[in-house]
């Protein structure tokens, strides 16, 4: 025999303990391609809340900033393209809202002291994808 019991219980318990490990590792966060103003490591859960806001503020879907997949067989935009100039109006009216915030808004505060910002997408655009088309 190669291998005494003992020995065989103890690289099988060393196993499951390596594998158990491994197994309780939190997952690595998304790594998103192509963020230019939110932040390289936000989360799924925060990243989804903030495209949730622009949808809601612009009453619009994914697919008016982010161009369509150049793969026909996903369903999904591709959402690290720059094809369409929205994208772009986006990330501009994001620094735009930020500067205004901090120039005259950055003493509106919450009740942990986090400063909550005045002005952002709502105000003007209160879910029309123009602002100008409102009545």
């Amino acid at each position: 025999m190669l291998f005494s019991k003992k020995t065989l219980v103890a690289i099988t318990v060393g196993l499951f303990m390596v594998a158990g490990i491994a197994a309780t590792n939190p997952p690595e966060a998304p790594k998103y391609k192509n963020l230019k103003i939110l932040p390289k490591k936000i989360s799924k859960e925060d990243l989804d809340k903030v495209m949730d806001h622009f949808k809601t503020a612009l009453g619009v879907k994914c697919s008016f900033c982010h161009a369509p997949s150049k793969d026909s067989t996903q369903k999904w935009p591709d959402f690290a393209s720059d094809d369409k100039p929205e994208k772009n109006i986006a990330r501009s009216m994001m620094k735009m809202t930020a500067k205004i915030n901090k120039k005259f808004f950055s003493e509106n505060k919450n009740e942990q002291g986090v400063t909550v910002p005045a002005i952002e997408c709502m105000t003007c655009h209160r879910g029309s994808p123009h602002p100008d088309e409102h009545k």
